[in-house]
């Protein structure tokens, strides 16, 4: 009779895998987590606050005159440009206090819980979007406060601020796998922005891409932050969505597609 009754619980399969309703589930868990860590510690905000306003005031002022001849006439080539600059940028955190988190030994707790494995790493990538939603909203309105007026209107700004959003998001996981793979927090810093520099100075998002020499045009050209950039002034200035669009969304996908599958799977083996 005891065999009996044990025979129907010997019968069960335990799951090894969580459904992908049940991953979003847990993702949006570890994301909510994050926002009260960042409520917690407002000062992890100052990045996408002071930056965004030091930068376009600095570089609007500094290049402005020698580039357009004066500053209104600058500010359309400039705040796409400061705004993809900062929230990539803003993204190298991720990585960081993803080092930090698993050196304190609290990825370790995570990964002891019956959730899915790409939850925590996805929640931490998702909860960092508000500081990209906080450093776009400022670039915006900075330049608003300089002069600049989008003549692509509203919806298209607001679109092309969402596309900043998502594929910074993308590039973050990049950053991941430097923060769960590097020995320091500060070594992801470090190897974050040798690879952030050159993309960013060496695209078009400060000064056109004719002007530079011809040794580097090729390499702006075809620099994935100045697609990215050329699709931010296409929305915002002229209401227009071109390939460059199409080029940006289709790599964030393939970055996704990347280095989310062996960021996990590097996490599972350090943790």
């Amino acid at each position: 009779m005891n065999n009996q009754s044990m025979n129907p619980i010997a019968g069960r399969q335990l799951r090894s895998k969580t459904s992908l309703r049940q991953s979003i589930r847990h993702s949006l868990t570890m994301a909510y987590r994050g926002l009260l860590k960042i409520r917690r510690t407002p000062e992890q905000l100052f990045d996408v606050t002071l930056q965004p306003i030091i930068f376009t005031l600095m570089f609007t002022y500094i290049f402005g005159g020698a580039i357009s001849g004066d500053v209104q006439s600058y500010l359309p080539i400039i705040i796409p440009g400061i705004l993809v600059q900062t929230v990539i940028t803003t993204s190298v955190v991720t990585g960081v206090q993803l080092r930090e988190d698993m050196d304190k030994g609290v990825f370790d707790r995570f990964k002891s819980l019956p959730i899915a494995r790409i939850a925590p790493l996805a929640g931490a990538l998702l909860a960092d979007t508000i500081r990209y939603t906080i450093a776009t909203v400022l670039t915006f309105s900075m330049g608003y406060v300089m002069g600049y007026r989008p003549e692509g209107g509203l919806g298209y700004v607001a679109l092309a601020a969402l596309i900043v959003i998502v594929c910074s998001w993308a590039i973050s996981w990049i950053f991941a796998f430097f923060g769960v793979i590097a020995r320091t927090a500060s070594s992801v810093q470090g190897i974050s922005m040798i690879v952030l520099f050159p993309l960013t100075f060496l695209s078009n998002a400060f000064v056109p891409a004719d002007t530079l020499p011809n040794w580097l045009q090729w390499f702006s050209k075809i620099n994935p932050i100045s697609h990215l950039v050329t699709a931010v002034r296409d929305l915002t200035n002229s209401g227009t969505a071109g390939w460059d669009l199409g080029i940006s969304l289709i790599g964030a996908a393939v970055i996704v597609a990347i280095f989310a599958p062996i960021t996990v799977r590097a996490y599972m083996r350090r943790t």
